[in-house]
């Protein structure tokens, strides 16, 4: 049984989230808190295996209170509760920059109790799962190289010089997408697109907040805009993104097809277009994530001969979509986070600005 401690200021959302996850199997609410200073007091009487945590509290606000339990209980997993606004994208995203596992959107104003229920419990739930789940499982069925290789003999090397780096990314994502962006020294010879599965307004806050970690340029993808290289594309939250050639340039496409693994934007989305408008040369990245997506994009990537790179196990915050393409055979190497933008950086290292639209 998942234990559950729930903090949030009011009274109301403590019992609309207190049933959610009463409802679903195998998860229990020992406790809940009004705020951040009761919740760490319940912290060591209750041992709850996750806490949920509202970001605007009075007494001890969210930020400060996701801090502290990172202080006293670095692995304990922390799902925080936002606003669709800017100001509750920026805050959560700090929460996240603060040791936060993943995080929630609230319902807006004015939907049905039924349809709050549902969508918190459809968001929820998989949630708490996945971060409660124990990860380690049975070993991989392959067993990654520990040390990084020299580009020219990286294990599933690209079967051409890259000239795009691809990146999909899910639950932890925000935090893995900083330290792989932030890793680049100098803005790399190729343009980087990125899915990172986010509702809209917070695809936005992330590219602005990325765009300020180093030589990178990380902007929110507009419909139709070319990829330049050293700039890194964001699929905006709520729409997919592809990339499309005309004639010498590719650019990219936005578009509101269904879901794909429950997912708008899908990483299998992009992976796909992208093998199709750069056979053979590019060097995708799949991070830390719940789920599968980004394994049907990678087998068309491999196939074409392109090269593929999964975060490894233990960085990871879910090692679901990594996985799911480790263990399909389509990553040729896993590596921890830390190693992944030295990585992919040296990969890149060998190609020819001017080449590369």
């Amino acid at each position: 049984m998942t234990t559950v401690l729930v903090v949030d200021d009011s009274a109301l959302v403590r019992r609309f989230v207190t049933t959610v996850l009463n409802q679903a199997e195998g998860i229990d609410v020992v406790g809940t808190a009004a705020n951040g200073e009761i919740a760490l007091r319940k912290l060591d009487e209750l041992n709850p295996d996750l806490v949920t945590l509202d970001i605007e509290m009075p007494v001890l606000d969210g930020l400060a209170t996701v801090r502290e339990i990172r202080r006293r209980r670095p692995r304990l997993p922390v799902i925080m509760f936002s606003t669709l606004s800017v100001s509750g994208a920026s805050a959560t995203l700090e929460a996240l920059a603060a040791g936060a596992s993943d995080y929630v959107t609230k319902p807006s104003n004015g939907v049905s109790l039924a349809a709050s229920l549902e969508a918190v419990r459809d968001q929820l739930v998989p949630r708490v799962r996945a971060l409660t789940a124990d990860q380690g499982g049975p070993p991989p069925k392959r067993s990654a190289p520990s040390p990084v290789p020299p580009p020219a003999r990286a294990a599933g090397a690209a079967s051409r010089p890259p000239r795009l780096i691809a990146i999909g990314s899910s639950t932890g994502g925000p935090e893995a997408l900083a330290r792989v962006l932030g890793s680049f020294t100098t803005a790399p010879p190729v343009p980087i697109a990125i899915v990172q599965h986010m509702p809209p307004i917070f695809t936005a806050m992330l590219a602005q907040r990325l765009d300020r970690l180093g030589p990178v340029q990380v902007v929110e993808a507009q419909d139709g805009q070319r990829l330049d290289p050293g700039c890194a594309y964001i699929a905006p939250g709520g729409r997919h993104m592809e990339l499309r050639r005309r004639a010498e340039t590719v650019c990219v496409t936005l578009h509101d097809a269904p879901p794909e693994n429950y997912s708008r934007p899908a990483v299998d989305v992009l992976f796909r277009s992208a093998a199709a408008c750069y056979p053979g040369a590019v060097l995708a990245a799949v991070l830390t994530g719940m789920g599968q997506d980004g394994r049907a994009g990678s087998q068309a990537l491999v196939a074409r001969g392109s090269q593929v790179v999964a975060q490894d196990r233990a960085s990871s915050v879910v090692w679901g979509m990594p996985r799911a393409v480790w263990e399909a055979g389509l990553a040729g190497i896993a590596l921890p986070i830390a190693e992944i933008g030295p990585y992919l950086a040296a990969q890149c290292a060998a190609t020819l600005p001017g080449t590369l639209r």
